[in-house]
């Protein structure tokens, strides 16, 4: 069984991996990164990797769990969950994907079980959990 652990200190990106942009090159749409989508992803990428481990999962069921902190304002309680945009899943898809090419895991298909929440916090951040079966 593989764990880890670790908290992320940083306000949370909150643009996300489906806002891609499309141009047209040899009359096919291709779809790429805007720039603020690869700022975000350079973050995740750049807070990610001193956590990266010696060797990547491969051949094991992965759990993630993360728990994405947002600055709180005067109108929200410390650990109150955040109940606007972006949406879990949309958080998760680029966070997963840096964390594949910073070499957590061969493939993020290995994700088989995931425990996504976001809240307000006093202290801005991602918490993140990775564990291999048996969990």
């Amino acid at each position: 069984m593989i764990e880890q652990q670790f908290f992320l200190p940083m306000i949370p990106p909150t643009v996300t991996a489906q806002e891609k942009k499309l141009t047209v090159r040899g009359g096919k749409p291709v779809m790429y990164d805007s720039e603020e989508v690869k700022a975000a992803k350079a973050k995740l990428t750049a807070h990610l990797t001193p956590h990266k481990p010696e060797n990547p999962i491969c051949g094991e069921a992965v759990r993630l769990t993360v728990k994405w902190c947002f600055p709180m304002g005067d109108d929200h309680q410390n650990g109150e969950y955040k109940i606007t945009k972006p949406d879990t899943d949309n958080l998760d898809k680029i966070l997963k994907d840096c964390m594949t090419k910073c070499g957590f895991w061969k493939d993020d298909a290995l994700v088989s079980s995931e425990i996504i929440e976001k809240f307000w916090s006093r202290v801005p951040g991602i918490f993140v959990k990775v564990e291999t079966q048996p969990w």
